[in-house]
């Protein structure tokens, strides 16, 4: 059987000017691991639009297609395009699953939620020729999965082709997030066994390792198994989790000598009252300072991510925003714009007061404005947002952000890694379009070691005990 596998590019990732490094950093593994369920004398094509063309001129007999909201009407006509020249298509993913309705009159199959069960499912009845129009998942497992099939990856067109995923889902359930109607009826946030998520790490090649989980500390025993077996691995790795967690007893020691070196925590906004409407309990009352000071204590660096435009925001949420991440040293920071995603209960309670403004979801990207703000105008909330990703990356701000640090090589890693991330994207360009994007990986692992401060020795070796650097409290 001849199966196609395509993950559509988002719209916001082919920039007419350049190719954004964001697009080009990890591999999704979405569609490597639904690969391995597949028999081996299949013939297997995986594309993904972020950094290949896609040919339209093949005829597989199978087209499998995950959609993302911004991705969602191109993914709508790719289905379409091989529909009419007979091939089956099924499509999945989080639009999908967040609207089924709208999905399925594209696609000849459906599958809702994390594929799974689901998938196995529709496999068994598509090669007995008799497949269903829709599919839910319902076992929430990630226990015994096949390894995923790697093989298929185009490792040299990532930076860091390690990536990998060793939990799904998150035990949080803030009100702007897809997880709710993405694992509805079943289990929201479940891990591998530790045993098969270390024999997975170890078979990666090379020094460096991308955990894409949402919240790898989220489920703290099998955190703390998962970091005691990584010392001695080697490795330097960059995860997401969050103030709550960062702050808890001796977890981020654990993280730090198992290797990790930068975090993206979820801090979203400065407002008590904000958190309070967004659910996001896990960041109320908790100290965001300690946090950041925790994180650079143990050497690990901090991507902050904020959302503006929650209902308590005003004009001068943008400039508040930028100084107190500035101030506190925050190496990188992600900003959005809030953004309503349909199915979640931020989209419900925003469309029954009637503030959606349209449903053009190449739009909903976290760049544009997609409803009525309450203290805020459309065009004051946008250009703000823009204001803040260019205050916060001019180099007289990296220079007082790094200055906060007392250690030498502390610094130059602050200014190495958040200016090679913003300020150089012509560079980064050049490297895509030219397939040597990954050559400068061992560049990275450099930085994010701090230039050998805090390197990370196979077993054997000696692991140095971080020192506590100054911070802002």
């Amino acid at each position: 059987m001849k199966v196609k596998m395509i993950l559509t590019a988002l719209t916001e990732a082919k920039s007419p000017l350049f190719r954004p490094i964001k697009y080009s950093l990890f591999p999704p593994l979405g569609l490597a691991s639904l690969a391995a369920y597949l028999a081996p004398d299949d013939e297997i094509t995986m594309v993904d639009e972020h950094v290949e063309t896609l040919s339209l001129d093949d005829e597989p007999d199978l087209v499998v297609i995950q959609a993302y909201i911004t991705s969602a009407f191109r993914s709508y006509r790719l289905a379409d395009h091989y529909r009419q020249k007979g091939c089956y298509v099924v499509m999945g993913g989080l639009h999908v699953t967040s609207l089924p309705d709208e999905a399925a009159q594209h696609a000849d199959t459906i599958i809702l939620g994390p594929a799974g069960d689901a998938w196995t499912r529709f496999l068994s009845d598509f090669r007995a020729k008799c497949p269903e129009k829709r599919y839910v998942s319902t076992t929430r497992t990630m226990e015994g999965k096949p390894p995923i099939r790697r093989d298929l990856i185009k490792r040299e067109r990532y930076l860091c082709p390690n990536s990998i995923v060793v939990s799904r889902g998150c035990p949080h359930t803030c009100d702007f997030c897809y997880k709710e109607a993405f694992y509805s009826g079943g289990r929201s946030f479940y891990t591998q066994l530790v045993d098969e998520a270390l024999a997975e790490i170890d078979r990666l090649p090379g020094k460096h390792v991308y955990f894409l989980d949402d919240h790898l500390l989220g489920n703290e025993r099998f955190a703390n198994a998962l970091f005691d077996g990584m010392v001695g691995m080697g490795k330097v790795f960059q995860a997401a989790s969050t103030v709550q967690s960062v702050l808890k007893p001796d977890l981020l020691e654990k993280a730090a000598k198992a290797g990790m070196r930068s975090v993206f925590v979820g801090f979203e906004t400065l407002d008590a009252a904000n958190l309070k409407e967004h659910d996001k309990y896990q960041n109320l009352n908790r100290d965001y300072a300690a946090a950041i000071k925790r994180v650079h204590a143990n050497g690990i660096m901090v991507n902050g991510s904020f959302v503006f435009g929650m209902d308590n925001d005003d004009e001068s949420v943008f400039d508040r925003t930028v100084n107190w991440a500035t101030t506190h040293g925050i190496e990188t920071a992600t900003f959005h714009i809030m953004t309503p995603y349909p199915s979640t209960a931020l989209h419900q309670r925003i469309s029954a007061d009637n503030r959606i403004l349209h449903e053009n979801w190449d739009l909903y990207d976290t760049r544009h404005v997609v409803y009525k703000p309450t203290k805020l105008s459309v065009e004051a909330l946008e250009r703000g947002y823009w204001r803040a990703y260019k205050d916060f990356y001019t180099w007289h701000s990296l220079f007082k952000s790094a200055g906060i640090k007392s250690d030498s090589r502390a610094k130059m890693r602050h200014l190495a890694y958040a200016g090679g991330w913003k300020k150089f994207e012509p560079m980064w360009d050049i490297l895509i379009r030219s397939g040597q994007v990954t050559r400068m990986l061992p560049m990275l692992e450099t930085v994010l070691a701090a230039f050998g401060r805090y390197d990370s020795p196979t077993r054997g070796g000696q692991q140095a005990e971080p020192q506590l650097e100054s911070s802002v409290t």
